[in-house]
């Protein structure tokens, strides 16, 4: 991958999808159902909590330390 993906802003969708943009200003949803596996995860299986992501300068992070690297929501994203 040439280009290395840098979040600038998120927003709460609906159940586990997050609109994304990124720093070249492409959009993409990323449904992050699929990557909440693991001890550090399983507090986002609450909705409520799964909403407390913010972007913390590169990608989307938790308060518990989780996050999900910015060149997987980037690949997997559906372009908008």
């Amino acid at each position: 991958m040439q280009y290395m993906p840098v979040v600038v802003d998120a927003e709460y969708l609906s159940d586990y999808k997050i609109k994304l943009t990124f720093d070249n200003g492409e959009k993409r949803i990323a449904d992050c159902w699929k990557w909440l596996n693991g001890e550090v995860f399983e507090p986002l299986k609450d909705k409520q909590y799964f909403q407390k992501f913010f972007v913390d300068g590169w990608s989307i992070s938790w308060p518990n330390g989780a996050d999900i690297a910015p060149e997987t929501l980037y690949e997997e994203g559906e372009v908008v």
